[in-house]
């Protein structure tokens, strides 16, 4: 696959060929101005009326001054560790050729305790590797010009347990490939540089998914388990054989001025899946793959109602991206474990086929409240908003050779999807404005739409949803078309 145009360019080229995108798009900003994130009225009202199905108990509280500290947790930069190390000084040969994983887990395990932590320098150069781990208080820094390379054997990429709110490998059952970079357990891991790439070389797992050879579930480029106090700044990711970056049952992570490119026909390549995680704060990212830009889970059915793990206070700001295949933003469809209190703002999406998408499936359970999502630009999306109460496959129906098998998942479980405000918004060249379908046994409440202009050639479809709106182009369908609520959370955002 060729590599995406801007994949090469520098940190300062990249910003300035988006803002040219930007500009091109007609937007400079998206729009209005943001407003402060603690001025944001959550719905509260719209709790799920079952919650002993849900089992939560989360490890944090909906207060948004504490979760919106995740947005700053870089503002001091990088911490000044005790010790700083050069991979060539463990053997490390970047010239593209030479397998580097011994060189790197060497350093990483003479690095690993340091009273004060240790910063790991990658140079400019090709460092062609197979998976690592990673350990705690750990600066990982990429210098301009430095390629960390995945290894295109498969040999070099082990086979993990599934996670337990999965149970199952995503796309193939049983184990899975571990993440090219990984982490599990750790506290205090920063990976940043001067625009240096960690390129995962995905073509060989596309192309084995594409012809239904793949044996067991690809890899991320980054997966962190059980982790908490990340900060991944001014890299590229590129090319993920799966999900680029996946922080699964994480606390206090930050994603913020990070390039993700991957070709648009490149299956699965998702840019960042926050995953039964809490306090996490994604800002200030271009994004352009094969999949969900930004994609919000928490567990896969039967598992994650198990795990009850939430994903719990997400903030999503100031990211641009293009997907030609899926959507900008997504909340789901894993979402068995629960998502509330999501922030999402500042949007601009661009060339896809969905700009804001919430999908989840009889047999999730679980629930989704407290969204907010405002001050968004569409250009040239095929569906503007779309929810779905019918989406995504079950944990029994991965079947080897791509083929599915007979579900064990309970379909007596429905996901409660209520409190959701989406203002703000503007599309132009869109082709479908939205739906909103649900099933009997669960149908959307709450959902509240307010200043929001889509240039659409077709008009909304409606089913089994209810909450009101004002100021809607083109109107709504009449569900959801009223501006008069019986919602206290809906007449608070109104005007």
């Amino acid at each position: 696959m060729p590599d995406h145009p801007i994949a090469n360019g520098n940190l300062h080229t990249i910003r300035l060929q988006i803002l040219v995108v930007v500009g091109v798009l007609g937007v400079f900003y998206v729009v209005g101005h943001s407003q402060l994130a603690q001025n944001i009225v959550w719905g509260s009202q719209a709790a799920t009326k079952d919650r002993s199905r849900e089992r939560i108990e989360p490890e944090t509280t909906a207060n948004t001054e504490e979760w919106n500290g995740a947005c700053g947790i870089d503002k001091h930069g990088p911490p000044k560790r005790a010790v700083r190390a050069c991979i060539t000084e463990y053997g490390g040969v970047g010239d593209g050729r030479t397998l580097n994983t011994a060189a790197f887990q060497k350093a990483i395990a003479a690095l690993a305790n340091i009273e004060g932590g240790a910063q790991l320098h990658v140079p400019a150069g090709h460092w062609l590797t197979g998976c690592f781990n990673l350990t705690s208080h750990l600066t990982l820094y990429l210098e301009r010009g430095a390629l960390i390379l995945g290894s295109q054997n498969t040999q070099d990429w082990p086979l993990i347990e599934p996670l337990p709110s999965y149970g199952s490998g995503r796309e193939r059952p049983g184990k899975r490939h571990t993440s090219l970079l990984h982490g599990k357990g750790l506290v205090d891991i920063w990976i940043t540089g001067d625009n240096g790439t960690i390129d995962g070389q995905g073509g060989m797992w596309w192309e084995m998914w594409k012809n239904r050879t793949l044996v067991h579930t690809r890899g991320h480029l980054l997966e962190f388990i059980s982790s908490q106090n990340i900060v991944l700044s001014n890299v590229v990711l590129r090319n993920s054989p799966f999900w680029t970056v996946h922080p699964v049952y994480c606390n206090n992570l930050m994603v913020k001025n990070v390039t993700i490119l991957a070709p648009w026909d490149a299956p699965n390549t998702d840019g960042i899946d926050p995953d039964s995680s809490s306090n996490v704060c994604i800002e200030d990212c271009y994004i352009s793959n094969g999949d969900d830009l930004v994609s919000i889970k928490s567990g896969w059915d039967e598992y994650g109602l198990q795990v009850a793990r939430p994903s719990i206070n997400i903030t999503v700001r100031r990211v641009i991206g293009t997907t030609a295949t899926c959507s900008g933003i997504s909340i789901g469809s894993e979402v068995s474990g629960g998502i509330e209190n999501v922030l999402v703002e500042d949007l601009l999406v661009f060339n896809a086929a969905a700009g804001i998408r919430l999908k989840t499936a009889p047999g999730r359970g679980g629930y989704v409240k407290n969204v907010t999502i405002k001050n968004v630009k569409f250009q040239r999306v095929k569906r503007a908003i779309e929810f779905s109460g019918d989406a995504g496959e079950h944990p029994k129906d991965v079947g080897g050779g791509g083929g599915l098998g007979s579900s064990l998942s309970d379909f007596s479980k429905y996901t409660a999807v209520a409190g959701i405000f989406i203002q703000n918004v503007v599309g132009t060249n869109i082709v479908y404005p939205g739906r909103f379908i649900s099933t009997p046994q669960a149908p959307f409440v709450d959902i509240c739409l307010f200043n929001i202009s889509l240039d659409a050639v077709s008009s909304w479809s409606c089913s089994f949803v209810h909450g009101s709106s004002s100021s809607v182009i083109p109107p709504l369908c009449p569900p959801l078309a009223s501006f008069i609520s019986t919602s206290a959370s809906c007449n608070l955002m109104y005007p």
